[in-house]
């Protein structure tokens, strides 16, 4: 039975929600990634979902890693190398999964996003603030480095200099200052932070759910291939797109100026 997240579906929507406020939804020491990994997994296998929203219950959206769990650190007396190889089989899976799902995924911010918890949603392809929300690239504070991949994943969304400046000092955001940087994409009142999460999921999941995974895919490898590659993958993808029977379906409905009715 899941401890950590609480799943919802509505039709092709998808919403996980981080259900473990007397943690301030923590990252570790707990069954999070492990219920995130499985929860992407079973996203993966399944061709009917076309969205995932990823939000947090309570106040806090995710403190990141466990403080309190780090002090075993000094008690149990661990080696580098287990720590190294605790890292590896733990919550580095967490943007292997998350970061490398092909389904749309809108991180709704509903307050602080700390640490990992703020590398949390840069593992996520859409943010939607609370006004409530605030960003931080903290592990320095606690005499750490990003173990998450946050130093990979931070700078291609806000640049590396904005990057350098907030794991630096290990500052926090507020909403409107990650809206500024285009950490997040739009601040919204805290009441109405899941309407317009649910809103913009509905308009996406509007369209094919294998194009959507496509076009995402497209999206991730344009981060780290060349033009020329990323044009022969491009090829490759809409010679599929152009047999599927959602395409014609899209063509058929234009011609004939109706709404499309895709499959899933």
């Amino acid at each position: 039975m899941s401890t950590f997240l609480t799943i919802e579906r509505q039709g092709p929507i998808l919403t996980l929600t981080m259900n473990q406020p007397e943690t301030r939804n923590a990252l570790t020491g707990n069954t999070a990634v492990e219920e995130l990994v499985q929860a992407c997994a079973m996203v993966s296998k399944d061709n009917s979902i076309r969205v995932v929203i990823l939000t947090g219950h309570g106040p806090v959206f995710s403190s990141g890693g466990n403080v309190k769990d780090m002090l075993r650190y000094q008690t149990q007396q661990l080696t580098p190398d287990v720590i190294r190889e605790e890292y590896r089989q733990g919550i580095q899976r967490l943007p292997k999964a998350l970061f490398n799902l092909d389904v749309p995924v809108i991180a709704a911010v509903n307050g602080p996003a700390i640490g990992a918890g703020l590398d949390l949603t840069c593992m996520c392809d859409i943010r939607i603030a609370s006004e409530k929300a605030t960003f931080a690239e903290s592990f320095v504070k606690v005499g750490i480095v990003p173990g998450d991949g946050g130093a990979w994943l931070l700078p291609r969304v806000v640049g590396m200099s904005k990057a350098s400046e907030m794991a630096f000092t290990g500052e926090a955001l507020n909403a409107q200052q990650a809206l500024a940087c285009g950490l997040v994409s739009r601040v919204v009142a805290p009441e109405n932070l899941m309407h317009e999460a649910l809103a913009l999921a509905q308009k996406i999941a509007a369209n094919p759910g294998g194009v959507l995974r496509m076009t995402k895919r497209l999206l991730r490898e344009g981060e780290r291939s060349t033009l020329e590659s990323l044009l022969e993958i491009s090829a490759g993808y809409q010679a599929i797109a152009h047999m599927t029977d959602d395409h014609h379906e899209a063509v058929r409905a234009f011609v004939e100026k109706r709404p499309p009715k895709f499959k899933d």
